[in-house]
């Protein structure tokens, strides 16, 4: 498998910057990528640029010890070097799992209605809904139906194929009703969820790391014609190294709009995708169609640390200090992030969305971000702490 050398960015590029980002040179490489792209062997079809796999043929090549590393490296090819995205038709053979499923979450969202809750992350309230932690709420509530669910090699095969074994398994279940919007065309978790600014202080080789901690998936809880609103996708925009701080700019995002694929999905069928590929939910257009997807986010095993630490009990301790010292002017705004970075936990997830869900932006505010404001505002030591034990509540589990 190739690694697009020539995609790589030059010594020169170790940090990428949203001004110089072209949208020239981002269509130029989707283009190139896509012609010099051969057909994927195992593949049924290829529609509008995106692989197409038929379930019913590859189920026994997935249990096969033998063969099945040679799909897993197809698929893993396609998103690293292809198109990005895969489709997998009847992923379900029987689709009585998800129709179960499928009552339990709409049943989740009557009563997180009731309880005031529910409203959707691209949506006004009301028009759509999201079940946050829908992974865990299907586990708990109906254990059954989870373990009828996810029994599925062939969910089992696209996670190991992008991340191998022990990945770890989220979901959010999204329903998008008739009339309700698209999404603008974004990118995902890991980088996508930071702001510009954000997003270019890590060097270029960790926007590259970003997207193969990750991997984006979709289970089509409904029949979903275009008029539905499918995700619409670009494919090979992945390619693109600086995408992750060039997704906002509007001449991207009309590129997108111009050029992007959208294909029907029977309930049933799955998709799986980069998390640095350009996409975003279309809108729903129809009259009747309740269009539910459970979106899998799907981690690496990875991205964690090899020791736990009690941070809060570290920033109740260093808060005090700190808040004394910059009080007189014997630490400069350099030192004192320095000492933030080396106590407070840097990154907002994982985290009870719930509980905790984003306000201003896609990710909720991290322990640091907390630390600093706090200095900032010269909040007491009391304040301090009872904000650190509010973050806690709001990210546990139960």
């Amino acid at each position: 498998m190739s690694q697009h050398p020539q995609h790589r960015p030059s010594d020169a590029q170790v940090w990428f910057r949203e001004a110089d980002c072209s949208v020239d040179d981002f269509a130029t490489l989707i283009e190139t990528s896509r012609a010099a792209c051969p057909h994927p062997r195992l593949a049924a079809d290829v529609l509008q640029g995106i692989p197409v796999y038929d379930c019913d043929a590859l189920r026994p090549l997935v249990l096969d010890r033998a063969r099945r590393p040679e799909l897993l490296a197809e698929w893993a090819g396609v998103l690293l070097d292809g198109a990005g995205v895969f489709v997998l038709q009847r992923a379900y053979a029987d689709t009585a799992a998800i129709d179960d499923a499928a009552a339990i979450f709409e049943s989740i969202i009557g009563n997180e209605r009731k309880a005031g809750g529910g409203a959707d992350h691209f949506a006004k309230a009301g028009a759509n809904d999201r079940i946050w932690n829908a992974q865990e709420k299907l586990c708990l509530g109906a254990p059954e139906v989870f373990v009828r669910y996810f029994a599925n090699p062939i969910l089992m095969a696209a996670a190991e194929a992008w991340l191998g074994p022990g990945y770890q398994m989220t979901s959010q279940v999204n329903v998008v009703r008739p009339g309700g919007e698209a999404q603008q065309a974004h990118r995902d978790f890991h980088l996508g969820f930071l702001t510009v600014d954000e997003a270019q202080r890590f060097p270029a080789h960790v926007h590259a790391m970003s997207a193969q901690l990750t991997l984006q998936g979709a289970v089509a809880h409904s029949d979903m014609p275009v008029d539905s609103g499918p995700t619409k996708l670009l494919p090979f925009s992945q390619h693109y190294p600086q995408g992750y701080v060039a997704w906002r700019r509007e001449d991207f995002r009309a590129y997108f709009e111009s050029h992007y694929a959208q294909l029907p999905l029977k309930k049933g069928d799955a998709l799986f995708f980069s998390p640095a590929l350009f996409h975003a939910a279309g809108a729903n257009r129809t009259r009747d169609v309740q269009r539910m997807a459970n979106l899998l986010q799907v981690s690496s095993a990875y991205g964690r640390a090899m020791e736990s630490l009690d941070r809060t009990s570290m920033c109740n301790a260093v808060y005090p200090v700190l808040r004394t010292l910059r009080a007189q002017r014997r630490v400069d705004a350099t030192e004192i992030a320095a000492v933030i970075a080396s106590c407070a936990q840097g990154y907002a997830f994982p985290t009870n969305l719930d509980r905790n869900p984003p306000v201003g932006g896609l990710a909720p505010a991290s322990q640091q971000q907390i630390f600093a404001k706090a200095l900032d505002e010269n909040w007491s030591d009391h304040t301090f702490a009872e904000a650190l034990r509010d973050l806690e509540l709001r990210n546990a589990t139960h």
